[in-house]
């Protein structure tokens, strides 16, 4: 899927592209409103990344003439964090809203979820399985063996988030800034707690977990 990176900063733009495309994605960059407009008319992306502050042409007055003619998601970019810069921002429709200094890691969760929110995940893709564990990502209901699991929101979050990328190890630091939020300064613990929890309703044997398997030194990898 295209992502449509509209920042006139050219080290926003560089870094961005770089976290997408090594998640998969194709990435267009513009640098001002009018290259914004150009580019998105050129290939209609499945999503942008748009920034308010643009030379030109305003942010606000581009996402208006792409909302007059398409329903592509927009995540908004902004340095300044006005409380009426996000409600003005939501308030004519964005998807998303996220305030700079961000995690790139942070923005690229961000994307996900605004895809699989409306229906346009990179794959397709409805449900993540591995042996009889299954997720419906549009019922945001987990399955083992059939029968129905209770997750809270976090435990869901978190195992969705690791078997979307299977086999990869992320570090309690990148699973705290990927889905407890960038903003989030309290004790890398509550990773490991809540980890334990998922275990113990997805494991057959929670003390020896064959899934959800701890990289020791590290952090954690769903294995399939």
């Amino acid at each position: 899927m295209r992502v449509l990176v509209v920042d006139d900063e050219p080290m926003v733009r560089e870094v961005l592209a770089r976290y997408l495309a090594r998640e998969g994605f194709d990435v267009d960059t513009a640098d001002d409103g009018e290259q914004a407009l150009d580019r998105f008319g050129a290939s209609t992306p499945d999503l942008v990344l748009l920034d308010l502050m643009l030379p030109h042409i305003d942010g606000l007055e581009v996402f208006r003439r792409i909302r007059a003619n398409t329903a592509v998601p927009v995540i908004m970019l902004t340095a300044r964090g006005e409380e009426t810069d996000r409600i003005v921002g939501l308030d004519l429709g964005a998807d998303d809203y996220v305030t700079k200094p961000f995690s790139p890691r942070e923005v690229v969760s961000r994307v996900r979820a605004v895809l699989r929110r409306t229906g346009a995940s990179p794959s397709k893709q409805t449900t993540l399985q591995a042996g009889d564990i299954e997720i419906d990502l549009a019922r945001h209901e987990v399955r083992k063996g059939g029968e129905p699991l209770k997750l809270t929101r976090k435990e869901y979050e978190l195992l969705a988030h690791l078997m979307e990328s299977p086999g990869v190890t992320f570090t309690r630091t990148q699973l705290l800034e990927d889905v407890w939020d960038f903003a989030w300064d309290g004790d890398s613990a509550t990773v490991t707690v809540h980890v334990r929890r998922v275990r113990e309703k997805i494991e057959d044997d929670p003390s020896h977990p064959t899934h959800l398997v701890t990289v020791w030194g590290i952090g954690y990898r769903f294995e399939p």
